[in-house]
């Protein structure tokens, strides 16, 4: 596995195999890697090419436009990758046919990952209904003809699982147009207020990426756990336990691969953002696994630059007192954890 301890300059092509990969099979090394040690890998090796499509069907190209955001993953110039979340009234997302994917919603320079979001550029986006847990994934390279939208050539479109998302009914609360009074912070580490967020956090966006014989490929996913799931270190360090999902690992996949990588943390209350960009590793062996309720491995997260935006997003949610996903019944906590260890 790469030193996750190396900083890239840019994402490029894994050598963690040789075998050879036919042209129709959508899964790269890093993604197989870890099928392999899930014992999921022949499984997935024969219904991977019916699941990754290469085009939007007619029951997602429907779904795009009921949402009021999107999660997108991108990589900066630098190399750095970055999650962040795109808002819009319902329906500035469309799709005129099954394989563009159009978003229509102005440049936001506050965003890093706006840098990022270039014409040509590979990305990476997740439709996610909080209200219906329906989520949905999208992949491919962004086109972009000015500052108020882009399309996005779908290269990969599956359907994803909705364990672990928390059911939230969202409101408006202003033009999404209209951008935040506030300017972003640039922070040199996690200060108390960044800490209380991510220890208080149920739910994360996570952007990968990975370089292949056809370019570059960008993923954002979605994590959620019970509040606090995600571990802060002293150091900043991010520890983030990784329960069963569809065994495909497109996520940790990419990150076994590059270790490059990018955390958003939502304030749903507030609509803050807190965007962090660094280096993970998967850890698949640590006492912390089986300690920890239902996690399966652990995904560790080393932010090197961090980013908060008051108010980034024009949206606000609200939670039912029984709108916590019934999977996370199952799961732990760090505290149980630090005991049975």
């Amino acid at each position: 596995m790469d030193d996750p301890g190396r900083i890239d300059t840019e994402v490029r092509p894994t050598d963690l195999a040789t075998d050879f990969v036919p042209a129709d099979f959508p899964w790269h090394a890093g993604e197989r890697a870890l099928q392999r040690s899930a014992g999921l890998a022949e499984r997935l090796a024969e219904i991977g090419p019916r699941v990754i499509r290469d085009h939007m069907i007619e029951q997602h190209r429907a779904f795009y436009p009921l949402l009021p955001f999107v999660a997108a993953g991108a990589v900066d110039p630098s190399g750095a990758v970055w999650a962040t979340l795109i808002a819009g009234r319902p329906g500035f997302l469309s799709a005129s046919d099954p394989v563009t994917l159009a978003v229509s919603a102005a440049r936001d320079p506050g965003d890093p990952a706006d840098a990022g979001l270039e014409d040509g550029a590979a990305i990476g986006l997740l439709g996610i209904e909080l209200h219906t847990r329906r989520r949905n994934r999208l992949n491919g390279i962004l086109r972009r003809k000015g500052a108020d939208g882009f399309t996005v050539s779908v290269r990969e479109s599956f359907g994803n699982c909705p364990r672990y998302i928390r059911l939230r009914s969202f409101r408006t609360v202003r033009d999404p147009a209209e951008r935040p009074a506030a300017p972003p912070e640039r922070l040199d580490g996690l200060d108390a207020r960044a800490r209380a967020a991510i220890a208080a956090a149920e739910t994360l966006f996570v952007a990968s990426a990975v370089s292949g014989p056809d370019g570059a490929r960008v993923d954002v996913s979605h994590r959620g756990g019970r509040p606090g799931f995600v571990r802060v270190e002293a150091d900043g360090t991010l520890t983030i336990p990784d329960f069963a999902g569809n065994g495909f690992f497109n996520t940790l996949g990419n990150i076994r691969a590059n270790p490059k990588a990018g955390i958003a943390f939502v304030d749903f209350a507030s609509g803050d953002l807190l965007q962090l960009s660094g280096e993970a590793e998967v850890v698949l062996d640590d006492p912390a696994i089986a300690a920890f309720a239902g996690a399966e491995r652990l995904l560790r997260f080393r932010p090197r630059q961090i980013v908060r935006r008051p108010d980034a997003l024009p949206l606000r949610w609200d939670s039912p007192e029984d709108g916590a996903s019934p999977h996370l019944a199952r799961t732990g906590d760090w505290e149980s954890a630090r005991r049975s260890a």
